[in-house]
């Protein structure tokens, strides 16, 4: 009986039915952009000594051939316009600007008016895309006859994709 019970085993069995079907896999990626901006300081400013140039940079993680446009607000100041930017200390303000160059021809804004915009087309998340901002605090009449005091904005970075 072990033998015909080991010869059993060795025996295929008949062959077993098969059936097949597809197994879809897919995925979507996403299109989005990771925005970061470092502040913009002007240091100490002395009335009457000339305007002073300063820079900082805006970091974008965008999705792969994502295409972007960044535009930057007028600011929270109350009466700023695109035309001419204000920093506030209490209600004393100081004039200044952002450009898209350093050479200050076209002020930065949300491309309304005489306002500039920057595009760009994202390299994925580990090849982020930097973008200059140049701004000038002027030093013209109205700034050489503010008072004295630490003056402050708020710009918001707003990137459509």
């Amino acid at each position: 009986m072990a033998v015909a019970a080991s010869l059993m085993g060795a025996v295929p069995i008949a062959s077993a039915r098969t059936t097949t079907t597809s197994l879809s896999v897919q995925t979507a990626v996403a299109t989005g952009c990771n925005v970061s901006a470092t502040a913009l300081g002007f240091g100490t400013y002395t009335p009457g000594a000339g305007a002073i140039p300063a820079t900082t940079t805006i970091k974008f993680n965008c999705t792969n051939k994502t295409v972007f446009a960044v535009g930057l607000s007028v600011g929270t100041t109350s009466g700023a316009t695109y035309a001419q930017r204000l920093m506030a200390s209490g209600a004393n303000t100081l004039q200044y600007n952002l450009y898209t160059t350093s050479g200050h021809g076209t002020v930065w804004g949300d491309g309304s008016g005489s306002t500039a915009v920057q595009s760009g087309v994202g390299n994925g998340t580990l090849s982020p895309t930097y973008f200059t901002v140049y701004g000038l605090l002027p030093d013209s009449t109205t700034n050489q006859t503010t008072a004295a005091g630490t003056y402050s904005d708020t710009i918001e970075v707003v990137v459509s994709y």
